[in-house]
């Protein structure tokens, strides 16, 4: 790493910051009505009801009320996503004699913020091969049989939950599928982050922070699709509940046409973005290969609009491997250069942080502001109240309870930031026992394409009344509608370039 450069946070540390996103899983999922987030008022966009098969129930209760002992019931795709039509092969395993699959659309439909869309027949059921470690770099692996095939002929393209219910009524698991858009011209494309879930799964007792030692030494450097999201936490639904499901419900109330894609989508297709208005990351993006970094990049480039409303994106340098059901099924981070066999062959895609030495490539670059430290817990303080995103909403100084953390960024001109950059939100934060700021920034490139970051994993919580947002969710959801609507109008950053103001708030280099 270099000197001077912001490291990440120790394994104890992230575990902290870890329970406290866990208890926001309960508070956001819970009771039996769906998530309340601000204006706008419905619509009957592209992405609304009316594109949902014959039969489909609106406003559907989808949650889990049963999750049952661990193994009960859960389950895997074979794919990450699909496109509308095509086949996906599910890999169930249970202790029950039959169980259900029934496939939910999550999106703006009340009360619940679910549409049922298929179920399936009482089907057999059986318990599964015990996972497997493989050596040399503790990769679990889940050698099942497919138990199912589920045709996703009519479901429009979307974020999706397949809950798996065992016959007893005594085990419920999700399995996550994004139905992606086959062609995003003029859309505003939502990424489901599921290398970042996949990250952090500890399904088989292993992820890439954790090992069943329980050292840190022994954790993965590859972690497989080819196996469930653990049920402890994540509901088998990986990071979605928290981190992105109250921003699905909100953008779909907001009529505007909207694309879905996941990360993996965005590695393996380089014109995945050719057309659209904008590209939207969630609360938690942290695991980025070369190939999703670089066509994020070129979109903007291009004048394609970026959105990144978390705290901790682009920090981890991931490449993929395929397994034995398709492509880019491994992901593969040894969180070290040296470590990582690639070095020897192929520098440049070895799996350090992306900030680190030899070949650093720090994501201020793109994302204007520059991850710091967790866990943390701040009010976001209004520093420009005059830009267009916050105009007549806040004052200079008003503090948004309790939206910054657990993980932040903020402008550090000791690595490469564009410029010209505007500080919204200039937060005064402590973490570690460091005085710090936590910074939400708005860029503009040539290209006419601006780039917003919210510097704050608790961006897309703060939409949610329920979740953290609380008085301050009306602040939050006008301001997230204005980004938007400018983001589907064309390149945002030609209507509202940046007015640098880094010399008022009195950042300056070291």
């Amino acid at each position: 790493m270099r000197a001077g450069w912001p490291g990440r946070s120790s394994p104890a540390l992230v575990v902290i910051g870890l329970v406290a996103v866990f208890t926001l899983v309960a508070a956001c999922t819970s009771g039996g009505s769906g998530p309340a987030t601000p204006s706008p008022p419905p619509s009957t966009s592209a992405s609304s009801p009316t594109g949902l098969p014959p039969g489909a129930v609106l406003g559907a209760d989808w949650r889990i009320t049963h999750p049952g002992p661990e193994h009960a019931v859960e389950g895997f795709a074979d794919r990450t996503s699909v496109h509308p039509g095509d086949p996906v092969h599910l890999f169930v395993s249970t202790t029950a004699a039959h169980y259900t699959v029934t496939a939910f659309r999550m999106g703006d439909y009340p009360p619940t913020g679910a549409a049922r869309v298929w179920v399936s027949p009482t089907l057999p059921g059986r318990r599964q091969a015990d996972p497997v470690v493989q050596a040399p770099r503790n990769t679990v692996v889940a050698p099942w049989s497919p138990t199912l095939t589920v045709d996703t002929t009519g479901w429009p393209p979307g974020a999706y939950l397949l809950r798996l219910d065992a016959d007893d009524g005594a085990a419920q698991q999700f399995v996550p599928l994004t139905l992606a858009t086959p062609d995003n011209t003029g859309r505003l494309v939502v990424v489901n982050a599921v290398t970042t879930w996949q990250a952090y799964n500890r399904w088989g007792g292993y992820s890439l922070y954790a090992a069943g030692t329980g050292r840190f030494a022994d954790r993965s450097r590859a972690v497989t699709f080819d196996r469930p999201y653990q049920a402890k936490d994540m509901q088998g639904a990986g990071d979605f509940l928290i981190f992105e499901l109250p921003f699905v419900e909100f953008a779909e109330r907001s009529g505007l046409p909207l694309g879905y894609a996941t990360d993996v989508d965005l590695h393996a297709d380089p014109h995945l973005l050719d057309g659209a208005r904008g590209m939207i990351t969630l609360g938690h993006d942290e695991y980025w290969s070369t190939a999703m970094r670089a066509t994020a990049t070129a979109a903007r480039d291009r004048g394609v609009n970026l959105a990144f409303l978390g705290g901790n994106e682009i920090y981890r340098h991931i490449r993929f491997e395929d397994t034995a059901l398709g492509p880019n099924r491994t992901e593969v981070d040894y969180k070290s250069f040296t470590e990582d066999p690639t070095s020897r062959t192929d520098p440049l895609e070895a799996t350090p942080q992306w900030r680190d030495a030899p070949y650093p490539r720090p994501e201020s670059v793109l994302l204007g502001n520059f991850y710091q430290c967790n866990p943390a817990q701040a009010d976001l303080v209004v520093a420009d109240a005059g830009n267009w995103l916050l105009s007549g909403l806040v004052q200079n100084g008003q503090r948004l309870p309790g939206l910054v953390g657990n993980e932040y960024e903020r402008v550090d001109l000791r690595v490469p930031t564009p410029r010209p950059i505007e500080v919204l939100f200039h937060s005064p934060v402590t973490c570690r026992g460091r005085p710090d700021f936590a910074d939400a920034t708005w860029y503009s490139v040539p290209s006419g394409a601006g780039v917003f970051s919210a510097g704050t994993q608790y961006w897309i919580c703060g939409l949610d009344p329920t979740c953290r947002g609380g008085t301050s969710a009306p602040i939050i959801g006008a301001a997230t509608t204005r980004l938007l609507t400018a983001f589907a109008a064309g390149p945002a950053g030609a209507a509202h370039p940046a007015e640098d103001n880094l010399a008022a708030l009195g950042i300056e280099h070291p």
